[in-house]
């Protein structure tokens, strides 16, 4: 079933400014990335959640618009609304995904990356896979007349060519000043116009089809 367009689905408000967007989701990923450097084995979720909240602080970080999500071992597998497995404690060798929500400058960033500590092969594959496919989906979008279902639509297919499954409940979002929700744009893999540059962002969330790892990388829709 299609869903219709909302008239203002790409609209932003009168104090967006695309650099300061851009700005926003570079001190996003330096802040993903100096959280997972100090993410280590015996760390719970909500310390490691506790931890982003002191570095994003630190950053600058006015707000967040959606809570910092970080999950370990096999609740990479879980979405965001699905509750995590309790307790769980990071391993010497396992798998974790950093997903971030901060406002900077009155603009959202939106960033998540998934990292491997020890050297099991199939892990560092799966992080790998999900970097590949949002690569080979976002060079897609910048091919131009792609709607967001469609380009949902290649993930699945390019996924299952990888040997890896797409969580279909993951489907991307439009992000902008805050707060973008005033636009109700609906998720990018329902949407069926072409998604424009520096308002979307790309979600891609995978998981291997037996064991119980998966990964996510998400980044905004750029040029």
């Amino acid at each position: 079933m299609n869903i219709p367009i909302p008239p203002h689905a790409q609209a932003t408000g009168s104090q967006f400014n695309a650099g300061r967007m851009l700005a926003a989701r570079e001190r996003s990923w330096v802040a993903l990335r100096e959280i997972a450097r100090r993410i280590t084995p015996g760390t719970t979720e909500l310390e490691a959640v506790a931890l982003a909240g002191e570095v994003l602080a630190d950053a600058g970080m006015q707000r967040i618009w959606h809570p910092s999500l970080i999950r370990f071992g096999a609740n990479t597998l879980k979405t965001f609304r699905q509750r995590s497995a309790p307790d769980l404690r990071l391993g010497d060798h396992d798998i974790f995904f950093v997903d971030l929500g901060p406002v900077f400058d009155g603009h959202e960033g939106d960033v998540g990356d998934t990292f491997v500590l020890g050297d099991d092969p199939l892990m560092h594959a799966c992080a790998a896979a999900a970097r590949e496919l949002f690569t080979r989906v976002a060079a897609r979008w910048r091919e131009g007349g792609q709607s967001g279902r469609a380009l949902y639509e290649f993930a699945t297919a390019q996924a299952q060519a990888m040997g890896w499954r797409l969580n279909h409940e993951t489907k991307g979002h439009r992000v902008g000043d805050f707060p973008h929700a005033v636009h109700k744009a609906g998720n990018l893999g329902d949407f069926d116009a072409e998604p424009i540059p520096g308002l979307w962002v790309l979600e891609i969330q995978i998981a291997h089809p037996e064991k119980p790892i998966g990964a996510f990388f998400e980044d905004l829709l750029v040029q």
